[in-house]
């Protein structure tokens, strides 16, 4: 039988319920020994509805609690950098939700705090877009089906955003969430899986909606961070990525990434996971968007959310973190940081970003 192992969790919102729960229970050998929420009430229904036998009033307690091996971090980004820093300082393993952290300042914080640390283990949850043809991407992309990358192309439209009495969200908060913005971290994340970092960004940003209601308080305050991202970013190559994301697009929801090369095309669409393609390697002639071919994932190929059992082969076999890893954090939020400097200042930013940060 496997050593046990104890975690304990630090925020216990939709996606630790949904899905961290659920995924450290089913692994034989895993106890969930101890929680800590936002409210001493939703710590008590957590630890209730899962049978989580201590409970904490404040984050620091359970990371002090020496029968804990591990934590989980599922609050809002603006904790994530002090409560990981605390649980190494512990000797203890952290998984922390994504985004990673607030800026990418913490983002090498939380690096050179892992690297001080070799016998911990450092995850972030990773963006669930992509996973299942991931290795089918790599594989055509090693096997030259697109040859010279040229072009790159990440869309993002969707409905939360877009009705004006919707009430403030943490996520649009930027005390609470930073400098990240919509699925620009998620989706750059998903990107980098497969094209090398940018090495440049120029940025446009906007709030069609510029104020909410805070549920909190009732007032009316301006958004902190905007519902409309579109940025040109340029690789190390020349090939240039196109970004155009938006929250407030109530209808045509669209989710994808498309890669064009000097041999062939790949359309991944990310919200029903189906790859499209063509490539001259295939003896095809240049094709039109609408008469690329539908690239079947095998089962064999075929990835999905891991998240948890990834986690706990990292601390009991030493297995690689892959999905995903502090170095690859620091890289989404350097770039996220550089987006949206880019746009308050009107000007291009070179990536990565300088060290120290101005």
């Amino acid at each position: 039988m496997p050593a046990s192992l104890r975690i304990g969790l630090i925020g216990a919102g939709a996606n630790t319920r949904l899905r961290h729960i659920p995924g450290f229970k089913a692994i034989e050998g895993v106890e969930i020994v101890a929680v800590c929420n936002r409210r001493p009430e939703s710590t008590e229904a957590v630890a209730r509805e899962f049978d989580v036998p201590r409970r904490y009033g404040q984050w620091e307690e359970l990371v002090a609690d020496r029968d804990v091996d591990a934590v989980a971090i599922g609050t809002w980004p603006y904790l994530h950098c002090p409560i990981t820093l605390a649980a190494l300082k512990a000797g203890k393993h952290v998984l922390t939700e994504a985004r990673m952290c607030m800026n990418a300042a913490e983002a090498r914080t939380m690096l050179e705090a892992a690297k001080q640390h070799p016998n911990l283990v450092t995850q972030i949850v990773p963006s669930p877009f992509g996973l299942k043809g991931d290795q089918v991407v790599r594989d055509l992309i090693a096997d030259g089906f697109l040859g010279e990358l040229r072009e790159v192309q990440v869309c993002s439209f969707s409905p939360p955003l877009a009705d004006p009495a919707s009430p403030l969200s943490w996520r649009q908060d930027a005390g609470l969430s930073g400098y990240n913005m919509l699925n620009l971290g998620i989706l750059h994340e998903t990107l980098l899986r497969w094209i090398p970092a940018p090495v440049r960004v120029q940025a446009h940003v906007n709030a069609h909606i510029a104020s909410r209601i805070d549920p909190a308080s009732g007032v009316r305050r301006p958004v902190g961070t905007p519902d409309s991202v579109q940025a040109l970013a340029a690789l190390p190559s020349g090939a240039g990525v196109s970004y155009h994301l938006s929250g407030v697009t109530a209808f045509g929801q669209a989710m994808g990434i498309q890669l064009f090369g000097s041999d062939g095309a790949l359309s991944y669409d990310l919200l029903n996971d189906r790859i499209r393609g063509g490539s001259r390697r295939q003896g095809k002639a240049a094709l039109r968007a609408d008469e690329l071919a539908e690239i079947p994932i095998p089962a064999d190929k075929a990835g999905g959310w891991r998240v948890e059992a990834d986690f706990v082969d990292s601390i009991r076999k030493g297995t690689p973190v892959r999905f995903t890893d502090f170095a690859t954090g620091v890289q989404y939020m350097e770039f996220t940081e550089a987006v949206a400097r880019s746009a308050e200042e009107g000007e291009p930013f070179d990536l990565p970003l300088p060290d120290p940060l101005p």
